[in-house]
């Protein structure tokens, strides 16, 4: 979390957003906070085996959002280089995180979990649905337990910014 906070001050200190870019970018991270949401509302953490919405498609529609939404605020703010170096951070934080869930969720979930794992892929989602055992639909509980809102709130302030950037209101001295 710490390491968000500070991705996002260094992509708008050194963001050079233009409308064009944001009219583009936006619209990406706003998809990659929806897959988040729609993750949010269907995870039952150690609970169950979480199949169903998003975890139809990828085994990891958390950090698949995540990285769409960093790559939309990415080309938002014009600098390619930072956009990337976030996304190498986000992989570098990500790829270890999600060998050791792997593992966690094999021994938590034995029975179904190898079977889950060779139909769904990783990270980058499938196009038709995984059909699990369980059916369960989203539950804006979860989502709100999860206080998952608050990507929300962080991207409209992000995007905000970059906003008064691009209309030449907002000057960092960068």
């Amino acid at each position: 979390m710490p390491l968000g906070f500070l991705a996002a001050a260094l992509l708008v200190i050194f963001s050079h957003p233009t409308w064009h870019l944001m009219t583009i970018g936006a619209p990406i991270a706003l998809c990659g906070l929806v897959i988040r949401a729609w993750a949010a509302g269907h995870l039952r953490k150690k609970v169950e085996l979480a199949t169903n919405g998003p975890y139809a498609h990828t085994r990891n529609p958390l950090y698949l959002g995540s990285c769409l939404a960093a790559a939309g605020c990415g080309v938002s703010a014009g600098n390619w280089w930072l956009g990337l170096a976030l996304l190498g951070c986000l992989a570098a934080v990500y790829l270890p995180v999600m060998r050791a869930e792997v593992r966690e969720t094999r021994k938590l979930y034995a029975d179904d979990y190898p079977r889950y794992a060779e139909a769904v892929p990783l990270f980058l989602p499938r196009l038709t649905p995984y059909r699990g055992p369980v059916r369960r639909g989203f539950d804006w509980r979860l989502y709100l337990a999860r206080r998952e809102y608050q990507a929300l709130m962080g991207l409209a302030a992000v995007m905000g910014v970059l906003a008064l950037k691009a209309a030449k209101i907002l000057n960092l001295g960068f």
